[in-house]
């Protein structure tokens, strides 16, 4: 409000926050265009922002290894819900569980490759023969590649849960939660059954005026299976005050996994 800030830099966490305030549109006058990486952008976060700010919101993914972003939206072309696709002077490619390349829509392992790669870790041999391949650095994230070359996020490699046989992507449930109104941030992770067979739970922070029932949980079961294909609604509901995340604002599902 003061020096007139025109670009906006925040993580999808801090997006929901803002959208849970009773805002004052005229504070955020000067933004032309907002920015989100750290984790993926749900889309109806996205259109929600640009309903009441007129604001696109481009995200993107990046590393450490890789210096910055380098898949992301442009302010020409927004894809709601994908990480867009690869910047200008970087190429990416999936690959999958079979070591081959990704075919259009199937979920593979992100590589990349760009002029800002790291050359390898500082005394971590072993993770750096892993991470830096034939020119390539794995990003260890999960992604599908549409026809037209869209990135979509699906989950972190070890954050990836196969439910009925089939995988589950721990993002797909958590956007399909938040776009729920009571829903402020989710978390999802695998959990054992009396069987021993994995199935989602859900960790949920609910916005204000909401308060944790059986009948909500009930609520958010129904949302789930209506927006997805039945199987992956969460098992369990856990309603929290607050989620661990990383400094960048990602979520540490493996702390909570430890928790179950």
């Amino acid at each position: 409000k003061k020096h007139k800030v025109t670009l906006f830099f925040g993580v999808p966490t801090l997006y929901a926050s803002i959208l849970n305030l009773d805002l004052d549109i005229k504070n955020y006058s000067t933004l032309r265009l907002c920015i989100s990486a750290g984790e993926a952008l749900p889309k109806h976060l996205y259109y929600k922002w640009l309903k009441l700010l007129k604001l696109k919101i481009l995200d993107g993914i990046g590393s450490t290894e890789m210096l910055h972003i380098f898949i992301s939206n442009t302010k020409t072309k927004v894809y709601p819900g994908s990480s867009g696709k690869p910047v200008p002077g970087y190429n990416a490619k999936l690959v999958n569980e079979k070591g081959q390349e990704a075919e259009v829509n199937e979920i593979g392992e992100l590589y990349v490759q760009g002029p800002s790669s790291a050359i390898q870790y500082w005394n971590k041999p072993e993770k750096t023969n892993s991470t830096f391949i034939d020119g390539w650095t794995k990003t260890g994230d999960k992604y599908t590649k549409n026809k037209y070359g869209v990135y979509t996020y699906c989950g972190r490699a070890d954050d990836m849960m196969k439910v009925s046989g089939q995988y589950v992507s721990p993002f797909e449930v958590e956007t399909a939660l938040q776009s729920h109104k009571s829903v402020l941030e989710a978390a999802v992770v695998a959990n054992q059954d009396n069987d021993l067979l994995i199935k989602p739970k859900a960790f949920i922070i609910l916005n204000k005026s909401y308060y944790p029932s059986d009948a909500l949980k009930k609520e958010l079961t129904i949302h789930v299976k209506k927006n997805l294909t039945p199987f992956k609604y969460p098992r369990w509901y856990e309603f929290v005050e607050s989620l661990p995340k990383t400094a960048t604002g990602k979520i540490q599902r493996y702390k909570l996994r430890k928790n179950i």
